[in-house]
C-alpha cells in the first residue's frame, strides 16, 4: 500500500518548479553583460539650394571677359575721347527712353539739356567719329562698321537685369551734370560714362560669381543627396539617447521536464452512454 503523503508531495512537485526556475533565470541575467548602446540615427539630409543667377538673369547669357589685371572688356575700353562722348550721350538717350517710373521724371529733362548744352561738343565728337571710321573702311562698308558698333553700345545699355541700378545711376549723372561746365565736359565724359557703366560691370562680376557657384554646387551636390553633419538639435537628442540605460533580456530557456503524476490504481467506471432518440424510436416500435 503506498503512502498517501508521497501521492500529495507527488502532485506539488510540478508546481514549485516553475518559481524556483523564474528565480534562477533572474539571477543568472543580472549577470549579463549589457550591450554597447546602439550607434545614433544618421543625421538629417540637408542640400543648400541651388544658386540662381543674379537679378533674375537668365540661366545662361555671355558677358565681357576681364584682362589680365582684372579689367572687363566692354563695348566702352580702349575708346577714344570722341567715342566716349558719344557713348555716353547714346548711355543717356537709352536711360531717357527705358527709365520712364515717376521716380525717374528728372532723366528725360536731363538728357534734354544735356543735348543743347553739350550740343557743340557733341557734334564735334560726331565728325571725329564719322572720319575715323572712313578711315577704317571704303565707302559703304564704314557707315556699316559704325552702325554696328552703334547697334552693340545701344544693346549694352539696354541690358534687363540692370535696368534698376542703371537708372539710379543716370539721376545720379543728371545731377552731375548740372556742375559740368560745357568747356570740361569732353573730359568729364569719361567719369560720366564710368558712371553709367558701373552697375553692367556689378552684375556680369556677380554673374561671374554665380557661375562659380553653381559649378561647385554642382560638384558637391549635383551627384544626388549627401549626408551632413546633424544639426546641433539632433546632437543633443543623440546625447541623450545614449544616456539611456539598456535593458537586457535573457535567452529564452527550455523548461526541464515536469515529473510524472503517479495517479492511485483503481478501476474509473464510465457510465454508458444513452442515446435517446434510438431508444425512444425503439419503444415505439414495440408498441
Amino acid at each position: 500500500m503506498k503512502n498517501p503523503r508521497l501521492k500529495g508531495l507527488a502532485r506539488r512537485v510540478p508546481w514549485m518548479a516553475g518559481p524556483v526556475l523564474a528565480v534562477a533565470i533572474a539571477v543568472l541575467s543580472g549577470c549579463t553583460t549589457p550591450p554597447p548602446p546602439p550607434p545614433p540615427p544618421p543625421p538629417v539630409v540637408v542640400i543648400p539650394p541651388k544658386p540662381t543667377p543674379p537679378m533674375g538673369a537668365p540661366d545662361e547669357m555671355t558677358i565681357p571677359p576681364a584682362n589680365d589685371l582684372g579689367v572687363r572688356q566692354t563695348v566702352n575700353s580702349g575708346i577714344s575721347t570722341s567715342q566716349a562722348v558719344w557713348n555716353l550721350r547714346s548711355a543717356y538717350n537709352v536711360a531717357a527712353l527705358n527709365c520712364i517710373e515717376v521716380q525717374y521724371a528728372p532723366i528725360l529733362e536731363g538728357y534734354k539739356r544735356f543735348l543743347t548744352v553739350y550740343a557743340k561738343a557733341l557734334n564735334s565728337a560726331n565728325r571725329e567719329i564719322d572720319k575715323s571710321f572712313r578711315t577704317q573702311h571704303v565707302g559703304r562698308a564704314a557707315i556699316v562698321a559704325r552702325e554696328t558698333y552703334q547697334t552693340q553700345v545701344y544693346n549694352f545699355f539696354s541690358l534687363p537685369p540692370v535696368d534698376a541700378g542703371f537708372c539710379q545711376a543716370a539721376m545720379d549723372l543728371t545731377t552731375e551734370l548740372q556742375t559740368v561746365d560745357p568747356s570740361q565736359f569732353e573730359a568729364y565724359s569719361f567719369t560720366g560714362l564710368a558712371k553709367m557703366e558701373a552697375p553692367f560691370k556689378a552684375f556680369f562680376d556677380a554673374f561671374e560669381q554665380y557661375r562659380a557657384d553653381l559649378a561647385a554646387w554642382q560638384s558637391r551636390y549635383g551627384g544626388g543627396l549627401l549626408t551632413v553633419r546633424p544639426t546641433f538639435e539632433q546632437q543633443a537628442e543623440i546625447g541623450q539617447q545614449a544616456a539611456q540605460p539598456s535593458v537586457t533580456l535573457p535567452a529564452p530557456t527550455a523548461a526541464p521536464p515536469q515529473p510524472a503524476i503517479t495517479l492511485p490504481q483503481q478501476a474509473i467506471i464510465l457510465p454508458p452512454q444513452v442515446v435517446e432518440s434510438s431508444q425512444q424510436g425503439a419503444d415505439a416500435s414495440t408498441q
